[in-house]
């Protein structure tokens, strides 16, 4: 498996990302262009478009919400409980000082920069890019949805 970093970071799920959707695609343009050529079936193809589009947008809101809540639920704990590990404090003293998407980005820190970029981040309002980015010892996430 190639080594994670801030430029490689990004997970593909290839049969939603690169089947679904280009399989729901070419159904949109094929009924836009049916909708186009058969005028006097227009509203039937209508139709099917925007049914392609209602699937579509459903099943990328489902997908990315179940998951990532879940996800977004399980990080947390975890930079908690690295956090008091290293450290012995409890993370929720500075939790509330930082948004979801900080706390995210700083579970790629390793273990000897996160007590420091989580101070930094706090003090300078760092946005989860730049906390991402002030990373140097990147800790892969190799099981993320």
């Amino acid at each position: 498996m190639e080594k994670q970093n801030y430029q490689n970071h990004i997970r593909y799920y290839p049969p939603h990302h690169f089947v679904f959707y280009p399989v729901l695609l070419v159904g949109i343009i094929c009924s836009i262009f049916f909708a186009i050529k058969h005028p006097d079936a227009s509203w039937e193809w209508i139709f099917i478009t925007l049914l392609l589009f209602i699937i579509g947008w459903l099943g990328f809101m489902l997908r990315q919400h179940y998951a990532l809540t879940t996800q977004d639920r399980i990080v947390r704990l975890e930079v908690r409980f690295r956090y008091f590990t290293i450290t012995g404090q409890r993370f929720e003293l500075l939790e509330k000082n930082l948004s979801l998407g900080q706390i995210l980005a700083l579970r790629f820190a390793s273990d000897g920069e996160l007590p420091d970029l989580v101070k930094r981040a706090i003090a300078e309002n760092l946005s989860p890019d730049q906390i991402k980015r002030a990373v140097v010892d990147w800790q892969g996430d190799y099981m993320r949805v």
